[in-house]
């Protein structure tokens, strides 16, 4: 196969195969695209699909096997977390990405809506200056800056994905409750932003369909942002139980990075998907969500 035909062929190659990152390839996959990408060295990844290809990295030297596959690939989704060293990506294969635009179509980077910090429940958008308030926040935003200079360089179509609080099947409150986990810890004004996975796979796929000429960030959010408790009330009464009692934050017994999460209160649009990309969100609010997750048998919500 000489190179023309090689790089017709689409090509995602992920690093970090992931809960989105799946549900990006699955829907890949059913449209004749090969998929492959990384787990950690010495770990096992939970596929969802047996034909996508794996590879070991760790995020601490160069893979020769990481190498060969850039090589081939049309697309890249970065969705492995930033270190305090900076991007483990590219750090490691930085240059072999850039050595690769003659042939990259695309490359998207799954960052978070932490980057813009605490607001006190206004609503920001992506001209919101970023003000993170946490060591995670400040570390993606300055990878979401060292990923967008390489596309500037480069000129390979980036896009930055400012992901809410992921849910889908299997992550959800609908599991925490059955599970006996669910909490319903009260902070008055607090709103938590969501966002199915199921649509973070439309929003990527709408990208891959319409690559941005310049790097561009865009929201993923769902239209509601809503107090956290209000989804575990909703998701008590889809099955029929009493809902968690109530926990002040001030007196709740939390982790160091479960009260980081109410120490941002925002409310992000997600104008941008929709005029630039042609995104029509099928899970429009959590109500959405959790009732599609609960007729299905499939619940699913990190948030």
């Amino acid at each position: 196969m000489d190179r023309g035909e090689l790089t017709a062929m689409p090509r995602l190659f992920c690093f970090g195969l992931g809960y989105s990152a799946q549900a990006l390839a699955e829907g890949l996959l059913g449209q004749g695209w090969q998929v492959g990408g990384t787990v950690r060295r010495g770990g096992k990844a939970t596929l969802t699909d047996s034909r996508i290809a794996t590879l070991a990295f760790d995020g601490t030297a160069p893979s020769e096997a990481v190498r060969a596959a850039l090589s081939e690939a049309s697309h890249i989704l970065v969705s492995v977390p930033p270190e305090e060293a900076g991007c483990p990506v590219l750090s490691c294969h930085g240059a072999d990405i850039a050595a690769e635009a003659r042939h990259l179509k695309w490359i998207g980077y799954l960052s978070t809506i932490g980057v813009y910090g605490d607001h006190g429940g206004a609503w920001v958008d992506e001209e919101t200056k970023p003000e993170p308030v946490t060591a995670r926040g400040r570390r993606r935003l300055e990878a979401e800056r060292a990923w967008t200079e390489l596309g500037a360089q480069t000129g390979i179509p980036l896009a930055v994905f400012r992901l809410a609080g992921i849910y889908g099947p299997g992550r959800s409150s609908l599991d925490r409750l059955k599970r006996g986990e669910a909490r319903r810890i009260i902070k008055p004004g607090q709103v938590f932003n969501r966002i199915h996975v199921g649509d973070i796979a439309a929003v990527l796929s709408a990208s891959i369909a319409n690559p941005p000429a310049l790097p561009r960030i865009y929201n993923v959010c769902d239209d509601e942002p809503a107090p956290p408790q209000d989804a575990i009330i909703f998701a008590a009464r889809l099955l029929s139980l009493a809902p968690p009692p109530e926990e002040p934050l001030a007196t709740a017994d939390l982790s160091p990075m479960a009260k980081s999460f109410y120490a941002e209160n925002k409310r992000c649009r997600n104008a941008r998907i929709k005029r630039e990309l042609g995104v029509r969100l099928k899970y429009r609010n959590y109500r959405d969500g959790l009732t599609a997750l609960f007729d299905g048998g499939d619940e699913g919500e990190n948030e």
